[in-house]
């Protein structure tokens, strides 16, 4: 192979050379990535560690390259797609939608309750569709484009109502937007959840953009911020549960289930398991029966977040015997029904049971194929598989990854 003239470039020197290629500053890379610009001096100057893999897939995606070797220089195509996914159809629709403003949109307001009722709907849909990603594509762009026209043109207590389904349709989008190459659109639907509530006074709606903003700053690893927004979205709910609806105290378990998750994702045991135990009453205080519609939090699936703290504390032996007492079928919804099988493969890869991985996998994909084709932990298990597979299961795992769009 013919060396490139930047072949001995550090990782961090290439990232500067893209960035500024693309005309973009440290801060708005930093904003993309959900890190500081500070971070992003520290890797482009070699005082960091390169990143690991996850966080270079966020940088390319952000400087939108199609091959990691162009930040790696290692020679070998490696292509984003492979690991990120690729751009749903749907995207460039969805994000226009966020991104057009209209001061003074024409016509005449959408009925609230009417744009409730189809939120509810596109919340139904979410949770039942094997395709819930391609069906929410085609429903959020006029939901979005209505929901923010009612907020513009009503006043008083019909836009404070308005208010409150418009920051439903962003934690909505919030799941749409959520593992493509995108990532400046999760931060702008989760803080605009947030905002909408806060702007229509209603702790309730704006704690449901804070469980979304919590994932953000999660996934982006910056654990003191995601904690510091969860507990103060409790602590807004808290002075209501006595009167509040139902749906309050399964807000507040859901934030208490992402609480442990932020703490198992940092390695620290004995606090994720306290918040999980905490959530855990909270689910079966509130019955067998119930389910929180935005976050899926129920007592199924506070079982399936037992598994993933198995997996994220490096405990497989633990995510196993969680997942042994869990019925997948009683998860209701269907994507999160698959991402828990998906979170089941996690454990098993990490005992190097390889034959498990796949079927688990395979299982994942007949549940919620949409779900397994953004999801960047069953992509790289992918890979792995393909590259090594289990006996037997060669064919069968270059067709599996055919179909979820995993590229060779």
């Amino acid at each position: 192979m013919t060396p490139q003239p930047d072949a001995d470039l550090l990782i961090g020197r290439r990232i500067q050379r893209y960035r500024e290629r693309a005309g973009m500053s440290r801060p708005v890379l930093a904003g993309l990535v959900g890190r500081s610009a500070e971070w992003v001096k520290a890797v482009e100057t070699g005082r960091l560690q390169v990143p690991k893999l996850p966080m270079l897939l966020k940088l390319a995606q952000a400087l939108g390259l199609e091959d990691l070797a162009d930040l790696t220089g290692n020679g070998h195509a490696v292509s984003v797609e492979r690991f990120g996914g690729s751009r749903h159809v749907a995207l460039s629709a969805v994000q226009k939608a966020l991104t057009e403003y209209r001061v003074t949109p024409a016509g005449a307001p959408p009925s609230v309750p009417h744009l409730a009722h189809r939120l509810d709907q596109a919340w139904g849909v979410r949770h039942s569709s094997p395709d819930h990603r391609t069906q929410l594509g085609v429903l959020l762009p006029d939901l979005i484009r209505d929901a923010q026209t009612a907020v513009r043109l009503l006043r008083g207590d019909e836009r404070r109502d308005a208010r409150r389904v418009l920051s439903g349709v962003y934690q909505l989008a919030d799941f749409y937007v959520a593992y493509q190459p995108a990532p400046e659109l999760v931060w702008m639907v989760a803080d605009r959840a947030v905002t909408e509530g806060q702007e229509a006074d209603d702790p309730y709606i704006a704690a449901g953009g804070a469980w979304a903003m919590v994932q953000a700053l999660r996934d982006a690893g910056r654990w003191d911020e995601a904690l510091a927004v969860a507990n103060d979205a409790i602590r807004q709910l808290q002075p209501h549960l006595d009167s509040a609806p139902v749906d309050w105290r399964g807000m507040v378990g859901a934030l208490e289930a992402e609480i442990s998750y932020v703490h198992a994702r940092r390695g620290r045991h004995g606090e994720a398991w306290a918040h999980w135990e905490t959530a855990d009453r909270i689910a079966h205080t509130l019955g067998p029966g119930y389910r929180h519609v935005q976050s899926s939090f129920s007592p199924s699936v506070m079982g399936a977040h037992a598994v993933t703290l198995g997996v994220e504390l490096r405990r497989p032996a633990e995510a196993l015997r969680a997942a042994d007492q869990l019925d997948p079928t009683s998860i209701a919804s269907v994507p999160r029904r698959s991402r828990h099988l998906i979170e089941v493969s996690r454990a098993y890869q990490q005992r190097g049971e390889r034959h498990a991985v796949w079927a688990l996998l395979a299982a994942a994909e007949r549940t919620a194929v949409e779900t397994i084709r953004y999801n960047g932990f069953a992509r790289e298990m992918l890979v792995d598989l393909r590259q090594h597979p289990p006996t037997g299961l060669s064919d069968d795992v270059q067709a599996l990854c055919e179909r979820v769009g995993v590229p060779a």
